[in-house]
């Protein structure tokens, strides 16, 4: 590897820390490094976050209609909002479109948007924007959320003794991809239109999971009036991003797969899942909504045990390691 290597062949985490190096001191009650930034104003703290999806490495225009997208945005960016603890407040949308773009697409999106809102999250709207053009369809969404007076909560409080515990599906998002990418490409791997009529109904479930998830928004709140001590959004698959909790926290989660549902294994290494990994003290009752999957052990050599072992391979999705798989 050059001293000035590409993108490409860097994780993600590399590349972060290489930005992160050049920005500055966070002057943030919460700085980078946490699912969501915690801004402090005069009254009070405000809750930020940021994702954007990409034609591409994202989503396919073959298999996402315009509503579809909307969800989605929308409901990636809430989620990271509730895994602070927070409530959604706000959205602000940015995208960039070629300009053959039809006007229906566009209002298809914004459907998509409200419905999100109104659904996953009662009383957030989308409160400005930005439009311009490009070659590549992106969708970049920011989210705004209030604490209500408590403190957020991090990936960093989890204690030994601790319960570990998921709000949300898990591993649904991830077998929907896989179908995707096993039925519904050309033979030179182009994608092709989703025909639902040949999917059984746990088929069409895994779909819904990646092209239109719901995480548990709510269960964020429930999540910090209930005593959690670490609180974050399972995107990138659970034992990545289990491993992440635990390194801030210092600490090793053992996940017991037997508490995982009948596939145990997309529930451990499936992405897009945006379910709430959370740990609690173990003397208090899980919110509505979480169920027990392990315990918080203290630190060993692994920051993430299955069943008492190692669990093989990475476990999760990585944008940068996983492109070539995306552009597929």
């Amino acid at each position: 590897m050059t001293d000035d290597p590409r993108v490409g062949d860097l994780g993600e985490g590399q590349i972060l820390q290489a930005i992160l190096a050049r920005l500055g001191e966070s002057r943030a009650e919460v700085g980078p490094g946490d699912d969501a930034a915690v801004l402090a104003t005069p009254d009070g703290a405000v809750v930020a976050t940021v994702d954007t999806l990409v034609h591409g490495p994202d989503f396919r225009l073959a298999w996402s209609s315009a509503y579809d997208l909307g969800w989605k945005s929308a409901a990636v960016n809430l989620a990271d909002i509730a895994a602070m603890g927070a409530r959604p407040t706000a959205l602000l949308v940015a995208l960039a479109m070629p300009d053959d773009t039809r006007l229906s697409f566009v209002t298809g999106l914004a459907d998509g948007l409200r419905d999100a809102c109104d659904s996953l999250a009662p009383g957030c709207v989308v409160e400005g924007g930005d439009l311009t053009v490009s070659d590549t369809l992106t969708i970049a969404v920011t989210a705004l959320g209030v604490l209500g007076g408590r403190p957020a909560v991090l990936r960093s409080g989890a204690r030994p003794g601790d319960v570990v515990a998921v709000a949300g599906d898990l591993g649904a998002a991830g077998r929907g991809l896989a179908l995707l990418f096993a039925r519904f490409r050309s033979d030179d791997g182009t994608p092709v239109p989703v025909d639902a009529d040949g999917l059984d109904r746990g088929e069409r479930r895994d779909l819904d999971a990646q092209l239109r998830p719901e995480p548990p928004v709510r269960a964020g709140e429930r999540a910090a009036s209930g005593g959690a001590t670490a609180l974050m959004d399972v995107s990138d698959g659970l034992v990545l991003d289990a491993t992440r909790l635990a390194d801030a926290s210092g600490v090793t989660l053992a996940i017991d797969s037997s508490s995982l549902g009948g596939d145990p294994a997309s529930a451990l290494s499936g992405g897009e899942d945006h379910a709430l990994l959370a740990t609690f003290p173990s003397s208090r009752a899980l919110p509505d909504g979480f169920r027990a999957i392990g315990a918080v052990v203290e630190r060993m050599a692994e920051a993430v045990l299955v069943d008492g072992h190692t669990h093989e391979g990475r476990g999760g999705w990585d944008p940068y390691s996983d492109w070539d798989a995306a552009r597929g």
